[in-house]
């Protein structure tokens, strides 16, 4: 029996493309855990879905078996299955009969299963990563970067320069998916490295349009099979992190070019489930090493678990949460500069939005979080004007939508997408099937951020950024916005004219520049 003032322990699952795993830890303050427990399972489940894209019933029945055998370890740590944080990455996200896998491991095993994209496992690695470098890797903060993790499914990729996010993206390349091609079409060794090498080659060419790959300094890679192979070749940073030399890698990964599954069990003594992807997600990590100027792999022993966990640990609203949104929004820009936008514009209008998001907050209501959406959507919010000025906030809308923005899951792209949309020209109608499918409260949010980008934006429709916004003061019915400056405010109240209505409409409160 634990006592009251005792730290909270957690258990956090994760139902991945090759097994089941379990981490039980008892949370401290200040982004800090003490593991308790740790459990792993191989489950096939990204082998049925990559083949036939379902889960198989006999799949089914032994996840839930693991499942089962995991509630009794919880158990013993005191922890109920409904306080357990459950999540499922590839595998499950791309399986047809997804839901009702969620449905029965509910149902006959008691969790409750979270489906985590990729955005989001992007987001937990960074939190691993960054906890498990620390600051004893300098040239992470300095020079740039690239964080790499290859699952069964697919690969997650993030690009910083100087510790800040450039993009990333979840690319359909995977251990489990090689090898199904492979078995298929039968073909010798040096045909697989010439595909790989021709994928890779291919990704990079897009990826250096974001960044240079030849530039980074820093490669970060994030899956078992680097984790592996550095406690084989590598040599510990901290208790958290290992690095391997460039060449030491590329040997390494040389070596065992040929090696069967049988050959990785038996010489490396790797188990079998970790041992069915393990050479061909050596062979691409080498590969991309290679199109990188890194002069070593940095490996942390972490993984989403752990970043999940740190998550849990530091709460909403902490200094890591605010460097966080300062990745979003590096990654918002770096968008925003693919389709060339007016940059010094878009950041002064961000600026104005977030003056009046912070002084409007007992008429807003809004969180910290929303508050970075507004932000990230006064970035983008003139982006499509690399298609076309007229109906620019449309095509604004649809590069937004159609767009990966680092720590940003598929809802809230949706959201910043209509208000980006509505940030000029009509309210949203009946009509406009973007918006009236999302829910309720997602609508109200768009209405509340359109309204207020939409003053901002008008504060400059001659992109001059002349105006300085010194306070904004509420009198009666009325927002008082009093500004410095002797130019001429009359683009301003035009601006105001046309766009402050929504504001009105949303708040109840007309707003005033003086």
């Amino acid at each position: 029996m634990r006592e009251e003032n005792q730290p909270p322990v957690v258990g956090v699952l994760e139902i991945g493309s090759t097994g089941i795993r379990l981490l039980v830890a008892e949370l401290l303050s200040g982004g800090l855990w003490r593991e308790l427990d740790r459990a792993g399972r191989p489950v096939a489940l990204g082998r049925d879905v990559f083949t036939s894209g379902e889960l198989s019933r006999e799949s089914l029945l032994e996840c839930l078996s693991v499942l089962r055998g995991f509630r009794e370890i919880l158990a013993g740590w005191g922890i109920e299955v409904s306080r357990v944080h459950a999540i499922a990455t590839s595998a499950i996200r791309a399986a047809r009969n997804r839901d009702v896998f969620v449905d029965r491991v509910r149902q006959e095993a008691g969790f409750s299963l979270s489906i985590v994209e990729g955005v989001e496992e992007n987001r937990l690695m960074y939190l691993a990563v960054r906890h498990a470098l620390k600051q004893d890797l300098p040239l992470f903060w300095k020079a740039n970067s690239m964080i790499i993790e290859i699952g069964g499914g697919s690969t997650e990729i993030m690009l910083l320069r100087r510790g800040k996010m450039v993009a990333a993206h979840s690319l359909r390349l995977g251990t489990i998916l090689i090898d199904q091609r492979f078995r298929r079409n039968p073909a010798s060794s040096l045909s697989r490295t010439r595909y790989l090498n021709e994928s890779i080659r291919s990704t990079a060419r897009t990826l250096s349009a974001e960044m240079e790959l030849s530039h980074v300094r820093t490669f970060v890679v994030a899956g078992s099979d680097a984790r592996i192979a550095s406690v084989l070749i590598g040599k510990e940073i901290n208790e958290q992190c290992r690095i391997v030399n460039r060449e030491a890698f590329r040997d390494f990964a040389e070596k065992i070019h040929d090696y069967s599954i049988e050959d990785c069990v038996q010489k490396l003594h790797i188990p079998y489930g970790e041992a069915e992807g393990f050479v061909p997600g050596l062979l691409v990590y080498r590969l991309f090493l290679e199109e990188t100027g890194a002069a070593g792999v940095v490996v942390p022993m972490e993984s989403i678990r752990e970043g999940y966990l740190l998550n849990l640990s530091l709460g909403g609203e902490s200094e890591i949460e605010g460097e966080f949104f300062s990745q979003i929004i590096a990654s918002a820009a770096n968008l925003g500069r693919k389709f060339h936008f007016d940059e010094q514009h878009a950041r002064y209008v961000a600026d104005l939005s977030l003056i009046l998001f912070d002084a409007l907050k007992k008429e807003h209501g809004m969180s910290r979080r929303e508050r970075m959406m507004l932000e990230t959507a006064a970035i983008l919010h003139d982006i499509g004007m690399f298609i076309q000025g007229a109906d620019h906030e449309k095509h604004g809308s649809y590069i937004v939508s159609n767009s990966e923005i680092f720590g940003l899951n598929r809802e809230e792209l949706d959201i910043i997408a209509n208000v980006v949309r509505y940030h000029r020209g009509p309210p949203p109608s009946q009509p406009d099937i973007s918006y009236v499918s999302l829910q309720r409260e997602e609508r109200v949010l768009v209405l509340k951020l359109s309204s207020i980008l939409r003053v901002a934006d008008s504060l400059d429709r001659g992109h001059s950024r002349q105006l300085r916004l010194l306070k904004v003061e509420r009198k009666g019915e009325t927002i008082m916005l009093h500004t410095q400056g002797l130019h001429d405010l009359s683009l301003e109240l035009i601006g105001l004219e046309e766009k402050g209505d929504l504001f009105e409409d949303v708040f109840g409160y007309k707003v005033m520049l003086i």
